[in-house]
């Protein structure tokens, strides 16, 4: 069952609301912007791997996404392009579009309406610890976020280049946050960019966390059942706590590199 926001968390936490499509559009572009910056400023990349994807607010067929080979460093507003469940590109000035990336992720956008991102690299623990082939253990307060709510994806066969194995994938995430890919990496979603972010990154240090507990060949202490549900579902692991857990990456991005933002807001619809 996927976690809900707590009953009137609302009345403190708010998603914020626009007056267009244009705006809303241009919101979400701004955000995963950002994202790529936030992934470039950790080291989440390798090469021309790794991918974050957000559903367009109108056509919801279609998900922004980085251009191929375009480091996340640069990324900018201006460089990110969209693309059809087809695979086109149906706007964005690049042409290139990384077949993985696609295969992945309408595989996930496909199987979850829900969700309106979702991120996956290579990054350094994620795929360390992928190649145990189990789930994280409830060692943390932060590893409860992701208890009883991340799956295995268990049949690496290479990069992924067919649209039926981006299916699979989104049967083994399921309605969670979080999917470990086997000797692959990690892969989050979220019902906002916020939210997956932040669980992207807190998921690669939770991998970081137990890789470095465990090679300590010390009896590592459990979080009982109950306390992890009631971390996850009540304190740090609802959508909204996720939102605005990423605000201070969000601040930070915004002021070490505002360069992303190469694209003026809309003008706000005019009343009559």
């Amino acid at each position: 069952m996927a976690v809900a926001n707590p009953p009137g968390i609302e009345k403190m936490i708010n998603y914020p609301k626009f007056d267009s499509v244009e705006q809303k559009r241009h919101y979400l572009k701004t955000m995963l912007a950002g994202a790529y910056r936030i992934f470039g400023k950790f080291g989440f990349s390798e090469g021309v791997a790794g991918h974050i994807t957000c559903r367009d607010p109108e056509h919801t067929d279609c998900f922004w996404v980085n251009p191929f080979g375009v480091s996340f460093r640069r990324m900018k507003m201006s460089d990110l392009i969209l693309v059809n469940e087809e695979g086109e590109i149906v706007a964005g000035k690049h042409t290139a579009l990384n077949k993985a990336a696609f295969a992945i992720h309408a595989g996930i956008h496909k199987a979850r309406p829900d969700v309106i991102a979702a991120a996956h690299s290579h990054t350094v623990y994620g795929k360390t610890w992928s190649a145990m082939g189990q789930l994280l253990d409830p060692l943390t307060q932060d590893s409860c976020i992701f208890y009883q709510d991340h799956g295995l994806y268990a049949e690496y066969t290479g990069v992924v280049d067919e649209l039926s194995e981006g299916d699979r994938i989104g049967q083994a995430l399921g309605d969670k946050k979080a999917v470990i890919l086997q000797n692959h990496g990690l892969l989050t979603v979220g019902h906002s960019i916020e939210e997956c972010i932040f669980w992207f990154v807190t998921m690669e240090r939770t991998c970081q966390s137990q890789l470095l507990a465990e090679a300590t060949g010390r009896e590592l202490i459990k979080i009982d059942h109950e306390t992890a549900l009631k971390t996850r579902n009540y304190e740090v692991g609802f959508p909204l706590a996720g939102y605005f857990s990423f605000q201070p990456m969000w601040q930070d991005i915004v002021h070490e590199q505002p360069d992303f933002m190469d694209i003026p807001a809309p003008e706000p619809a005019l009343v009559v």
